[in-house]
């Protein structure tokens, strides 16, 4: 079986870096790239295309609302028009970018605030997919399984693979644990181990409020801003690999 490995990256602006984006992409196989919004800008962006191709990591737009001082974790009230054209805008921003560089853009993962407001509405989901579905048919939308995000990009004709986030916490209903709440972030390596051996072995999570949660995914993400992510990103890496499987970028898992 063949498993993806993903990480939000590219996340820095000018001089700032938030993690080591070199030693990630060494272990990782898609790359969420952000976009120029919530972080990132041309020379980043370039940079992290670059990184991935030599690397043979699958490329991705990582879209966010346009709020560095928050990082993209601000829900601000733009209407649904204006988050397609936010979503068109710095799609098609990297998508130049790796043109140029001899490669192409293989998915799309909405970032944070953004990514909530798409899911929680059916309609701007379906909206969104269909702008998506009208610059490129192949492209792969990440998503959490069972949601409206999931299931618009179905309907748009995009095809979606589903996540397990490595380092967060899920309620009892297959949701994010919010960061403002102790623990909702997972830092201990063995915690993390664990958790991935039973999501590849047994396909559950035990969720913050310890109930067993069936999930349904074929990518594992990790988060760059989460401390000491490289080191984190290995050991999952490690734990798929002890448990026989593959990591592999998207497009390469989807096409097993």
């Amino acid at each position: 079986m063949k498993i993806d490995v993903n990480s939000d990256m590219g996340e820095g602006f000018g001089v700032y870096q938030l993690c080591d984006d070199e030693a990630l992409m060494k272990v990782v196989s898609s790359a969420n790239i952000a976009c120029g919004f919530h972080a990132g800008d041309p020379a980043i962006m370039t940079r992290m295309v670059r990184l991935a191709k030599a690397r043979g990591v699958g490329i991705g737009a990582h879209p966010g609302l346009p709020d560095r001082q928050g990082f993209g974790r601000k829900e601000l009230p733009f209407s649904p028009d204006e988050i397609c054209q936010q979503v068109i805008y710095q799609l098609g921003a990297l998508s130049a970018i790796a043109r140029a560089e001899g490669t192409r853009v293989s998915h799309v993962s909405f970032h944070a605030a953004m990514g909530n407001i798409i899911n929680r509405d059916e309609s701007l989901a379906m909206q969104v997919m269909q702008a998506i579905a009208r610059l490129d048919t192949e492209l792969i939308i990440f998503s959490q399984s069972d949601t409206h995000t999931e299931r618009a990009a179905l309907a748009a004709g995009l095809k979606s693979l589903t996540l397990f986030l490595a380092d967060r916490a899920y309620d009892k209903h297959g949701q994010l644990v919010p960061r403002s709440i102790p623990g909702s972030v997972i830092k201990d390596d063995a915690a993390v181990r664990a958790r991935v051996r039973q999501f590849l072995q047994e396909g559950t999570v035990n969720t913050f409020d310890g109930t067993l949660l069936p999930l349904r995914a074929r990518s594992i993400l990790v988060h760059s801003d989460t401390p000491g992510s490289v080191e984190l990103a290995t050991l999952v890496r490690s734990e798929i690999e002890a448990n026989g499987a593959e990591v592999a970028p998207a497009a390469s898992v989807l096409a097993e």
